[in-house]
């Protein structure tokens, strides 16, 4: 049976063009890259987890989900981390379950583009979808990410080689431009690849801005910023000469010294530069539905992370509310954890509390976090046995339809899961 437009939901890309053959208990995808690929294998892998265990013994799932709720209900203060790999839907009931118990809810994005979305909440953002910038762009710009590694179907279908509305001949009709302290891959295809000092970029960007308003470098541009000055002339000359600019941010900006400041800085370039030519920047977002939680939590609480409800209404505070700080310092006393693997990820001193106090993991495969786990809930993989809704890295939402069952008949999703944790957790 062959399976058309399926969504992947594996990076921020969230493709919708895959196609999906079962043949013979195989999984076999077309048009699906190797990450996609391997995702889609989870499907019939021999390690997927199939039943609910508590402290290691499979038991029964009215039992693991009682377990769950208890934890919950009985912490001081706990944490519900919502994972990217699963619909908004399920993200809606994770957020409700922290504001009912007076808990935390966070996300990847306090650990990845935390600091991108608070430089668009102070200055804004020119932005569009990136089937605008496949049509429209005549030069492409890629700032601190490395599209060929990070996400390998961007360039193939949405930002270089694609013929689009206004660019017919494809990567023929486009300039590309690369910044970024490490030669990748992706600048090994770059018409002017910027090697920039590591932690320099405010400097940079200042400087562009002083030559855009007429200003001459002197001879300490180089030595600030690791460029030296007729690169500058070069890449401004590229951009002032383009029709429309699509910039593409990643996080070799937004997590290196400057964070938040050097994507408000950037921002106010691009605000500049829009008085001379087009220019539109979207974040490339890794995970599949990070973008989706920013924009549920929003509309839920005002908030896009790291939101905190202890005192009976939604605070926010990056670093003091977000995952690592809280575990770190012991601020929480249980943790509900949803298609994520914080284990093998954060800092030890963080993992250590995760260790320390209790624990409900819900994932569709053995983990690092699953070892931790006082109970552990066999997950749904949406998009592919469930339907749901999933935020492309622009923001751009999508609709996924399933097209196969899950492998147990106890929960139909994890929304589903999330529900009966919450009505557990009223009774």
């Amino acid at each position: 049976m062959i399976y058309e437009d399926i969504i992947c939901p594996v990076c921020g890309m969230a493709c919708d063009d895959i196609r999906v053959e079962l043949k013979e208990g195989k999984v076999i995808t077309h048009n699906a890259c190797l990450m996609g690929d391997a995702k889609f294998q989870e499907l019939t892998s021999d390690h997927r987890i199939i039943a609910p265990t508590i402290d290691g013994d499979v038991v029964d799932w009215k039992d693991a989900i009682k377990r769950s709720a208890d934890i919950l209900k009985d912490a001081r203060r706990p944490l519900i981390y919502m994972g990217s790999e699963t619909s908004i839907e399920a993200m809606k009931v994770g957020i409700d379950i922290a504001d009912y118990l007076g808990g935390i809810v966070d996300n990847n994005a306090s650990m990845c583009h935390g600091p991108t979305v608070l430089g668009i909440q102070q200055r804004g953002v020119p932005s569009c979808t990136i089937g605008q910038m496949k049509n429209r762009a005549d030069t492409v710009v890629f700032w601190g990410t490395n599209p060929l590694e990070s996400h390998p179907c961007h360039e193939s279908k949405r930002s270089i080689f694609p013929m689009g509305f206004f660019r017919k001949r494809g990567r023929n009709d486009r300039k590309i431009i690369v910044a970024d302290p490490r030669f990748t891959n992706t600048a090994k295809q770059a018409d002017l690849y910027v090697k920039i000092k590591p932690g320099y970029d405010i400097p940079l960007f200042s400087a562009m801005r002083a030559m855009l308003r007429g200003h001459e470098l002197n001879e300490f541009t180089e030595e600030v910023t690791g460029v030296d000055v007729e690169t500058i002339k070069k890449l401004m000359d590229m951009l002032l000469d383009s029709e429309f600019i699509g910039a593409f941010i990643g996080l070799g900006l937004a997590s290196s010294r400057g964070k938040d400041k050097n994507v408000y800085i950037l921002l106010e370039l691009i605000a500049e530069l829009n008085a001379y030519t087009k220019c539109a920047v979207i974040a490339n977002r890794g995970h599949c539905n990070v973008a989706g939680f920013n924009q549920v939590c929003t509309w839920r609480t005002g908030f896009p992370y790291a939101v905190d409800f202890s005192r009976g209404y939604g605070r926010y505070n990056p670093g003091e509310f977000s995952t690592t700080d809280v575990l770190a310092r012991k601020d929480v006393d249980a943790m509900l954890l949803c298609c994520a693997d914080l284990g093998a990820h954060l800092p030890r001193k963080s993992v250590e509390h995760m260790v320390d106090m209790p624990l409900t993991t819900i994932d569709v495969a053995p983990c690092p976090s699953t070892m931790l786990s006082d109970v552990v809930l066999p997950g749904v993989i949406d998009s592919m046995e469930n339907e749901g809704t999933f935020y492309r890295l622009d923001n751009i939402p999508l609709r996924a339809r399933k097209f196969v069952d899950p492998p147990f008949d106890f929960t139909t999703s994890n929304e589903d899961t999330l529900k009966q944790i919450f009505e557990e957790i009223k009774k």
